[in-house]
């Protein structure tokens, strides 16, 4: 029986991230990973999917290309070289990860593994099995798509998101259940390459968990290009026809049948918590996920969780961060717990969205007196030279200590701006210090300034 400081079970950004700070800290390590390295973050969700969105971005240029001068006349899309090029890119990362377990001493022990005691751990890989002993244990087993009842995906004609990234061709007509980030940047991707895309969204507005003004203004950018959205909108059963699907919906309590050639399931993710032998340990779960606490310790002292198997928020940037606090609290290095508060989301379709912190309703739910600041894109510098005005940054701080409560952004680039915000944030920066920071010109982050010193009504350029 091989004998570990720690294991960690799940090869994905929250993993990997907690093997390598072990071997920092002078642990002999192991990581097991039934599938590639890098989870399906690199695999099959953040890196690759950018990659496509990437090439839709370049293929919206060359389409638009008329408004810098340039003519493009006639041009051809390869599909096929669209999808390789992102398979490579998730190649040559999750090749990455490999060389970074071995640099930093890490056995990569590839099976399945399921616990046997609160210290051991079965690897089954084919017909062989070992045993493997650590002190402590990581879980990091990730998520799966969430299936909707009578819609199990066949690969073909009702998908998943990792299906749509290995299509054959370009559909014609795709039906795409759940506007949330995954659903917004599909519909982005297939309608910039062609596809009729229409949208369903059971809340009152797509991209339900972002401040409601910019879930409007991505709506009304997605309307513009041509993405059908429907909100208040379930789907109740789909039928299979010979080369077409029959969709039935429910949309604002009037029953509506679409046809369509693919249909997307995006509709979130669950928690890899089955066949992994939490039951026998008695490990703590709740609503799909493993219970734990400030330092991501579950039910049992030396088995520790991170990541989507934790539940909300499903990020690869929190699994990595939970990977960190996790080992060093498990071999009493100093670390504090995981601020959930300050925790960036960015979806990346175009106009791409990046928040942080609280919405206006959240704080005003809260019983905050608020100040909100804005600046359109519109009236940047930057914006209007790089040829791209769509959004705004939108600021909301407390009116009495200038506290920076939430800020929301819509946006080309977003997703790079806010950092700059979670930076603000954790040093609990007021409006005043970050509307008097120098920022540079011409620069899209000068939008944040002004939003800032518009919240306080000494906005310059508005």
């Amino acid at each position: 029986m091989k004998k570990y400081d720690i294991v960690v079970l799940g090869g994905g950004p929250g993993g990997y991230v907690a093997a390598i700070r072990a071997a920092q800290l002078g642990k002999k390590t192991a990581i097991i990973e039934n599938d590639k390295l890098g989870g399906i973050c690199l695999n099959w969700g953040c890196i690759p999917t950018k990659a496509l969105l990437k090439n839709a971005e370049v293929l919206h240029y060359v389409k638009n290309s008329k408004q810098f001068g340039i003519n493009i006349p006639t041009f051809s899309v390869n599909f096929n070289e669209t999808i390789k090029r992102s398979r490579d890119v998730s190649q040559r990362l999750s090749k990455g990860v490999e060389f970074l377990m071995k640099k930093n001493n890490i056995d990569h022990i590839q099976g399945w593994g399921s616990f046997k005691s609160p210290n051991e751990l079965e690897v089954l890989k084919g017909k062989k099995k070992d045993l493997i002993e650590a002190d402590k244990i990581v879980i990091a087993t990730g998520a799966r798509p969430r299936i909707l009842e009578n819609m199990k995906p066949d690969g073909k004609q009702i998908i998943t998101s990792k299906d749509a990234m290995v299509l054959k061709k370009v559909p014609k007509k795709i039906i795409i259940i759940g506007a949330g980030a995954i659903g917004a940047e599909f519909a982005y991707f297939f309608n910039e390459f062609g596809t009729e895309v229409h949208l369903i969204e059971m809340q009152n507005n797509i991209l339900p968990v972002e401040d409601e003004e910019i879930s409007k203004e991505v709506e009304k950018s997605f309307i513009k290009a041509g993405i059908k959205i429907y909100k208040n909108a379930f789907v109740t059963k789909i039928e299979k026809l010979k080369t077409k699907l029959k969709v039935h919906t429910e949309i604002s309590g009037k029953s509506k049948i679409m046809n369509t050639d693919i249909v997307l399931n995006a509709v979130g993710v669950i928690g890899n918590i089955e066949n992994i032998g939490l039951e026998k340990l008695g490990i703590k779960t709740s609503k799909g996920s493993i219970e734990i606490n400030e330092f991501n310790q579950t039910s049992i002292e030396n088995i520790y969780a991170i990541g989507d198997v934790t539940g909300p928020p499903w990020l690869a940037h929190v699994a990595s961060a939970q990977g960190n606090i996790a080992v060093e609290h498990a071999f009493n290095y100093s670390t504090n717990p995981l601020d959930y508060s300050n925790i960036p989301g960015c979806t990346y379709c175009q106009p791409q969205v990046a928040s942080i912190g609280i919405t206006e309703f959240e704080a005003k739910e809260l019983g905050h007196e608020i100040k909100i600041g804005r600046f359109d894109f519109k009236a940047s510098g930057k914006a209007l030279a790089t040829g791209d005005t769509t959004g705004f940054v939108k600021i909301i701080f407390d009116a009495k200590y200038g506290e920076l409560l939430g800020c929301h952004i819509v946006g080309n680039n977003a997703t790079e701006l806010i950092a700059e915000l979670s930076v603000a944030k954790a040093l609990e920066t007021t409006w005043e210090e970050i509307a008097m920071t120098v920022h540079a010109h011409p620069t899209l982050s000068e939008a944040i300034m002004e939003a800032a010193l518009d919240a306080f009504g000494r906005n310059v350029h508005k």
